[in-house]
């Protein structure tokens, strides 16, 4: 696991690609770790993208982790990863009402698509789930029914999204009267009991619970191995799906005195 400054790879690049993908990093001070896995699995085409990138923020250290699973085709969750985070670190509300931002840089990014979607005859969406990490803040954003799971001190887990799949989402211009990409958002405080946050399209979710997903990776210290676990327990227990899932682990948090038990909230 290499020392990186930005996204390690353009999910792009492997779109067509019959075998899975990996890889991960470490912050520049060393507070968290993460690694990310990606497979086209038994779906004809690849239409899951993922972003993991290290940023610098007024001098501040910006972690920016997603995953967008796409319907209708791939175009939708490949606009959203190209520009979802540049429009959030550099709106104005960054530094002073992150909430604000993250919400309204969703929506700039929706409208935006859709702008572009204007002599498209096939519609076209994304699904959207987000972790951004600032100072000792971690604020998870949610479209759709991609999912983030974090896991805190061992005793149990919270889950962003994966609820409201219907309404919530990128792009799908002909039923935006019915579908909006405002995200759901919850934070929380990057202390010593924060272990460690799940990212994962569908194709993981399909076939894995939270609590099985957070027995799995407790153990595996590495983050790209943690992801590329839980792909191929997905993968073995037959996903129908793309399969993506990227982990942060939070390097302030010692496992040895956790016990093993979660719960859904």
């Amino acid at each position: 696991m290499g020392y990186l400054n930005s996204a390690p790879a353009d999910s792009s690049i492997f779109q067509n690609f019959d075998y899975p993908v990996s890889g991960g990093g470490l912050s520049h001070n060393g507070k968290f770790s993460f690694g990310y896995a990606s497979f086209r699995g038994k779906r004809p085409s690849m239409e899951d993208f993922y972003e993991t990138r290290i940023d610098g923020v007024d001098g501040e250290i910006v972690g920016l982790f997603g995953v967008f699973d796409g319907h209708g085709g791939a175009r939708a969750a490949e606009y959203v990863k190209q520009h979802l985070f540049s429009n959030l670190i550099n709106h104005p509300k960054f530094n002073t009402d992150i909430k604000s931002a993250i919400a309204e840089s969703y929506n700039h990014t929706d409208s935006e698509f859709l702008r572009s979607e204007n002599n498209q005859s096939r519609d076209a969406g994304s699904t959207a789930s987000t972790a951004v990490l600032v100072g000792d803040r971690l604020l998870v954003a949610n479209v759709g029914d991609s999912r983030a799971v974090i896991c805190r001190g061992g005793n149990g887990t919270w889950r962003v999204g994966g609820v409201l799949a219907v309404s919530r989402a990128f792009g799908d211009r002909l039923l935006k009267q019915y579908v909006v990409a405002e995200p759901e958002i919850q934070e929380e405080v990057v202390d010593g009991s924060l272990e460690f946050l799940i990212l994962a399209s569908d194709g993981l979710w399909d076939v894995v619970s939270n609590e099985e997903a957070v027995t799995m990776v407790k153990p595996i210290e590495d983050p790209e191995q943690a992801a590329k676990t839980l792909l191929q327990e997905a993968s073995h227990r037959g996903s129908a799906d793309n399969i993506t899932c990227v982990i942060v682990r939070f390097l302030g948090c010692s496992n040895k005195e956790n016990t093993d038990s979660s719960q859904e909230p």
